[in-house]
């Protein structure tokens, strides 16, 4: 008996409206030959306004009884929405993304940029209560759902999404433990569950200070020993192998960032030694990773972890030993020593330095370099999706943060350009109400600045990737020691949303 047929309505695919729907049309007519109580099912996923409107005047004026209802999912317009202009008479599921971590629908909220870069889209995430939270504020206005999912990273969610949709009111870790009971065993179902917990308080806010992460490591540490029996099973050998990734990349991410301020360190002196010496002493500092890498006996277990990952269930962790079919696809082995600081692009700069004419170019340059994030006193800067670095941020919508995807993966840009918010907003407080101040960004296409409501005019504005736009802010707006800066969007809708414009690094300069 088939009761449903749900057709993608893009995601891939770009086909119109007005070309789909006869399209499915004459489909209904096949399926209620040989299935004459199933209905058809349409996602509007990828459509633009004009798509959306046609569709919507479609059912309006052709009221169809062919379509059973409307799905929505990811680039879909937005539940609320959809059940607004939805007639009463359609029905409207739910198609959850619990697959990926970011660049989706619902991306972890406050993940720090090392997971982002490392564990990537499609890493391994048992995120329970998260899920849980998701499913309790939408399933209310849905009619069921049929969860998204790209393989078995994300097992733990599918059990979560399930059970909730049969029992809403159900705890998560009775859930979890119900889980490590039947499929690892009775015995260890209260402290697996426990484990599972842990594994998702570490991916909330900045890793480096963290320090549950190393308790949660102890923990399915101590386990792995007492259950020698499960290193078989499939799905302990996932969340084992997250424990030990987590830490693996706390403990690079900490080292690495200390290399960097050594680094910045150095660089300041370019005036006095010369822009060569200090060039040379900072790519010896950045080189220490490969001539003292720390914690080397957690990536061999990683390592070992993969393997039996991929002997187990094939799980492809690794592009070309495995076989993935992209790296964006759960290739989280071959991003365990990305550089967790700006290594690849100070490398880069310097590279450029080449190509300048004077010594004194080259020292200016390394000045901008050297006082990136720290723009001197009385001046702020924020990167802006960073949680350790965005002291002045206040977009915490669950959609406000991206992480980019450049290069497959390998982008050597600087770390806050990789990560970005589409209109952020900061809130700045103590300002010298004497004080002149200028506002510059950092990002990609358009910046529409407001400060406290007033739209500003550019002195500066060059949208490429990595260049400033400047404004200068009112002395009128300053007189009462704060500021409330807010961005515009552009329309952009007729723009795939990989490059719409975003903004990166937020500097208020003192002058």
């Amino acid at each position: 008996r088939l009761d449903h047929v749900f057709f993608p309505g893009g995601d891939p695919g770009h086909n119109h409206p007005r070309d789909v729907l006869p399209f499915l049309r004459e489909l209904s007519i096949s399926l209620k030959r040989y299935h004459p109580t199933a209905g058809i099912w349409i996602s509007l996923q990828g459509f633009s306004q004009e798509q959306i409107d046609y569709f919507y005047t479609y059912l309006d004026q052709s009221e169809p009884t062919w379509i059973k209802g409307v799905v929505t999912g990811p680039s879909s317009p937005s539940i609320s929405e959809t059940r607004f202009r939805l007639p009463f008479r359609y029905m409207h599921r739910h198609y959850p993304d619990i697959t990926h971590n970011v660049r989706c629908d619902y991306p972890v909220q406050n993940w720090d940029q090392a997971f982002a870069l490392t564990l990537g889209r499609e890493g391994i995430n048992p995120q329970p209560e998260y899920y849980a939270k998701i499913h309790a504020k939408y399933a209310p206005f849905t009619d069921g759902f049929v969860s998204y999912s790209d393989g078995a990273h994300d097992d733990v969610n599918k059990i979560i999404w399930s059970q909730r949709g049969w029992y809403p009111q159900k705890e998560v870790r009775e859930i979890l433990v119900e889980y490590c009971r039947f499929f690892f065993n009775p015995e260890i179902g209260e402290k697996a569950a426990d484990g599972i917990l842990g594994l998702e308080r570490n991916w909330a806010g900045p890793l480096a200070a963290n320090g549950g992460v190393e308790m949660t490591f102890s923990f399915w540490q101590k386990l792995e020993e007492e259950y020698p029996e499960l290193q078989s099973n499939w799905r302990w050998q996932l969340l084992v192998m997250r424990a030990y990734y987590d830490t693996y990349i706390r403990r690079r991410l900490i080292n690495e960032q200390v290399l960097e301020q050594r680094a910045n360190a150095v660089l300041m002196y370019a005036s006095e030694k010369g822009s060569r010496h200090v060039v040379d002493e900072t790519l010896h500092i950045f080189r220490e990773t490969e001539r003292r890498p720390v914690a080397t006996e957690l990536k061999t277990k990683i390592n070992t972890y993969a393997d039996l990952l991929f002997a187990s269930i094939g799980l492809q962790t690794r592009l070309q030993a495995h076989h993935a079919s992209g790296a964006e696809r759960g290739c989280i082995l071959d991003f365990l020593d990305y550089p967790l600081n700006n290594r690849r692009w100070y490398e880069d700069q310097f590279s450029s330095l080449d190509s300048m004419a004077t010594e004194k170019e080259k020292i200016d340059h390394l000045s901008i370099m050297t006082t990136w994030e720290n723009p001197g006193h009385g001046s702020y800067y924020d990167d802006i999706s960073n949680i350790a670095k965005s002291p002045h941020v206040f977009s915490t919508v669950s959609d406000a943060t991206d992480f980019a995807w450049w290069d497959n993966g390998n982008s050597r840009a600087r770390l806050s350009w990789q990560v970005f918010q589409r209109a952020p907003e900061l809130i700045y407080t103590d300002l010298d109400p004497d004080g002149r101040y200028l506002l510059r960004i950092c990002g990609y296409g358009e910046a529409l600045a407001r400060v406290d409501g007033l739209r500003l005019e550019p002195i500066l504005y060059d949208k490429d990737m990595g260049q400033f736009k400047e404004f200068i802010v009112p002395r009128s707006l300053v007189g009462d020691s704060k500021i409330h800066v807010t961005f515009d969007q552009p329309e952009e809708s007729q723009i795939n949303w990989r490059n719409h414009s975003r903004i990166s690094d937020v500097w208020l300069l003192k002058r």
